[in-house]
């Protein structure tokens, strides 16, 4: 069960938002929901869960497209004057920075994202998407519209009481350096992305 633990005002390059910290019992590391408006009131706000990702986010590494998904949902959000962006404190899908390093040092072996996780054993995606929900519910959103290529998280919406009445693409250009991981996260995780191996 997440409490409601915090909560600011939080100015950012992308406009002004409500910052909100969830905790469950007493973790060090909290929850966060960045607010823009008044969602609970909107029919269908917008919304993006998304999973922590200290080297895209705070490094821009073009391994990934998290710093991309990341911007780009504070940039639509704020044009649209309402939504909700869950962060989630589950770095390297859920296996932790540690780990994450040690997947990608096997990528630079041949490995691709999911055949490291699982040779580290873990699950190629051990993320839990059931924090967003309860704080999606915490805040008031009845229904949403999610931006997300992940059909992870389209589940578990469809399985909650949160009505998605939406999917919004939000699909980063490929660079060299992320080219594969794309191509991986749409043949072997089904991601609903276009061929970007072509």
């Amino acid at each position: 069960m997440l409490t409601r633990s915090a909560t600011t005002r939080l100015p950012t390059a992308f406009g002004e938002l409500r910052l909100l910290a969830y905790t469950e019992n007493g973790e060090a590391s909290p929850h966060l929901a960045l607010v823009k408006g008044q969602p609970e009131r909107a029919e269908s706000p917008l919304v993006r869960i998304h999973s922590e990702c200290l080297t895209g986010e705070v490094f821009a590494s073009q391994r990934c497209d998290c710093g991309f998904q990341l911007e780009a949902a504070m940039r639509e959000i704020e044009r649209e004057g309402v939504g909700v962006i869950i962060y989630l404190r589950q770095e390297g899908r859920g296996i932790g920075l540690l780990n994450k390093i040690r997947a990608y040092s096997m990528q630079d072996g041949g490995l691709d994202t999911v055949d490291a996780n699982l040779h580290l054993g873990f699950e190629a995606d051990a993320r839990d998407y059931s924090a967003a929900i309860e704080i999606l519910t915490d805040l008031g959103v009845r229904a949403v519209r999610l931006l997300t290529n992940n059909p992870d998280k389209i589940a578990a919406l469809e399985r909650s009481p949160i009505r998605l009445t939406a999917r919004v693409p939000l699909v980063a250009p490929p660079t060299v350096h992320s080219r594969d991981y794309l191509e991986t996260k749409r043949r072997r995780m089904g991601h609903l992305l276009a061929d970007v191996k072509g």
